[in-house]
């Protein structure tokens, strides 16, 4: 039986082998035999490369997941930066506070001007004495 797993060829042995058959008319089992290719799929893959982008084509190709674009740190933010941000931070929270206030006064003032019942005042409680 012949050996399992993936064989892997240099970039030079590529070249070379679909050179042959391409450009120099060699057969296909004269190729494999000369360069030790074990399978006649890979050879077809290297020529059909090979043919497209020439010897370019079948450089190794890199692993695994691009890099990306690191981002740039942010630059540290000036002095004014940083005071124009407090004050708007201050801004805030002095309208947020304001509107706080006015929703309690308003709160408190709606509990105490409550409609007061005639029952609260002793008046008309139904029962008279004569």
């Amino acid at each position: 039986m012949g050996t399992t797993g993936n064989r892997r060829y240099d970039w030079e042995t590529k070249v070379a082998a679909a050179r042959d058959h391409v450009e120099n008319g060699l057969s296909v089992a004269e190729v494999m035999a000369r360069y030790g290719i074990a399978s006649i799929a890979p050879l077809q893959r290297w020529c059909r490369e090979y043919r497209a982008g020439g010897a370019e084509a079948l450089r190794p190709k890199p692993k695994g997941r691009p890099k990306g674009a690191k981002s740039k740190p942010r630059p540290k933010p000036t002095r004014e930066q940083e005071l124009t941000e407090e004050v708007a931070y201050l801004k805030a929270k002095v309208a947020y506070l304001e509107k706080l206030r006015a929703l309690r006064a308003q709160k408190s003032r709606s509990a105490s001007e409550a409609p007061s019942s005639d029952r609260s005042q002793g008046r008309g409680t139904g029962s008279t004495t004569c």
